[in-house]
């Protein structure tokens, strides 16, 4: 019923983060999104920027990906459905309240092929021994990355966690207001990594391709 009366009117449940404020699950045109207050969180537009990112890489050549920044999960559920990947994530969310709805409001269950970390994604890649195939970032504060993430302190955690020849895909912005940031780390890093930059993907967002030297 509730899928049926969202084609007519969005039904919404709202959620109260600590850290990402009022969060919101919608049902709208049939299908359930997870918003905050300005921008999506996951299976609305923000699924088909990470669709378009995950296309453009060699999925079926990794067996280990790394998530930072969980949301709902729906680019787990684009990996497992869309890419078919059979390989091993590993998906580390600071905030608890998103895990919550994620398992609760979509589905996203840990098993044999998902652990789900509850940690701040810079603790995370500067304490963890593991090595990964491709590593998604996608961490927001409704529609801004946090500055950390820009970092060449950050980047240089990742790079150790990164296999040779494995592939970092960042969601870097919406609506880029200083695109020297993103120049900048580029040019930090161009020596390790060879970049490819794709802008206004959805509309709005600019993702950053990274694959390790």
């Amino acid at each position: 019923m509730k899928k049926v009366v969202s084609h007519i009117w969005p039904l919404t449940k709202r959620i109260t983060s600590q850290i990402n404020g009022t969060l919101e699950v919608l049902w709208v045109n049939g299908k359930k999104v997870l918003d905050s207050q300005n921008a999506n969180y996951s299976y609305g537009s923000l699924q088909k920027v990470l669709d378009f990112g995950l296309s453009k890489i060699e999925i079926q050549n990794t067996t280990e990906i790394l998530l930072l920044g969980l949301g709902g999960g729906s680019v787990i559920q684009s990996l497992n459905n869309r890419f078919n990947y059979k390989g091993q994530i590993t998906a580390v969310e600071i905030d608890d309240t998103v895990i919550q709805i994620a398992k609760n409001e979509f589905e996203i269950k840990e098993n044999t092929h998902l652990s789900i970390i509850n940690d701040d994604a810079l603790h995370y890649v500067e304490n963890c021994k593991k090595h990964y195939d491709l590593i998604i970032i996608d961490i927001f504060l409704d529609q801004t990355v946090p500055e950390p993430f820009y970092k060449e302190k950050f980047w240089t955690h990742i790079l150790q966690l990164l296999q040779s020849g494995g592939y970092v895909l960042f969601n870097a912005g919406i609506l880029l207001k200083d695109p020297d940031k993103i120049e900048k780390l580029k040019s930090t890093l161009e020596s390790k990594i060879t970049w490819t930059q794709y802008d206004h993907v959805e509309g709005v967002n600019t993702l950053l391709i990274g694959k390790k030297k």
